[in-house]
């Protein structure tokens, strides 16, 4: 089992859940961060002030998956996140982890079979 760790820009979330739902990946947790890597911020100006913005608003998309799903969505992630088909920078990062094991709460169910297919 692997975790997968994804770090996006807002706005392609939908084109990331959709290009996991076409690889029959569909369980995620989204949760809104916010972090700097290369694009460093940037500068506005608030009440007449120039204010330095260093930490960009981001999501961070986790799943759990059974290896035989790991390099389908690591690929759908990617491709689906990736600005005009080029890339840009900002547009995120993707950490796959070992994944030791999983319960399911509600049945008890370990491993493999608490993520799903």
């Amino acid at each position: 089992m692997k975790y997968i760790v994804a770090i996006i820009r807002p706005e392609k979330l939908e084109a990331v859940q959709a290009a996991l739902n076409e690889r029959d990946i569909y369980l995620m947790t989204v949760s809104e961060v916010r972090g700097c890597g290369r694009q460093r911020g940037y500068t506005e100006i608030y009440r007449g002030q120039e204010v330095q913005i260093k930490l960009l608003p981001k999501l961070k998309v986790e799943i759990a998956v059974n290896d035989q799903f790991e390099k389908a969505a690591v690929l759908a992630i990617s491709e689906a996140a990736r600005s005009d088909g080029e890339g840009k920078i900002g547009d995120g990062k993707i950490f796959v982890l070992p994944l030791e094991d999983c319960v399911r709460i509600r049945t008890g169910e370990c491993g493999g079979q608490a993520i799903g297919p």
